[in-house]
């Protein structure tokens, strides 16, 4: 079954970079300073921000709908960010490399299964859960330290 990877997109953050520290703090967001690579992957670019990067640390809502799984979360935004675009069953380099925690959803937002995978794998894992036509989406959490990283649609889906 054939996947696409989605990043964020980046005029859904650019704004946040124009507010002051205390203003980022009323939106529970903090700005920061890259001091290790990897440590803060970002969810527009889809690449780890270097050494000496500014970043937002942001809680963001990556499951807004009507069901028990809604969730939000941590993410990193890289200042100047590009939005990433992937090809049909490309991999984000950023993953490869990463234990990921997979969650497979229904069309009514239900998680119905979960996996870990090395990023390595994650092509295979994601392939052989989306042959399962309930599956209609997969969200992915870093493993370690646990922010979300990705979302995955079936290639031929408008989500």
């Amino acid at each position: 079954m054939d996947i696409q990877f989605k990043a964020l997109p980046a005029r859904d953050f650019k704004h946040l970079f124009t507010l002051t520290d205390q203003e980022l703090a009323a939106q529970q967001a903090k700005r920061m300073t890259v001091t290790d690579c990897p440590g803060a992957p970002c969810r527009v670019s889809m690449v780890d921000a270097e050494v000496g990067e500014t970043v937002i640390l942001l809680n963001h809502t990556h499951l807004n709908a009507d069901s028990p799984f809604q969730a939000r979360h941590a993410i990193y935004v890289r200042e100047n960010a590009e939005e990433a675009h992937f090809e049909v069953n490309e991999v984000p380099e950023l993953l490869r490399s990463r234990m990921i925690s997979l969650r497979f959803f229904d069309a009514d937002h239900m998680m119905i299964d979960a996996d870990l995978a090395v990023g390595d794998q994650l092509l295979e894992f994601l392939s052989k859960a989306f042959d399962n036509p309930e599956v209609a989406y997969a969200h992915m959490h870093y493993a370690k330290p646990g922010c979300f990283a990705a979302s995955v649609h079936r290639a031929d889906s408008t989500n």
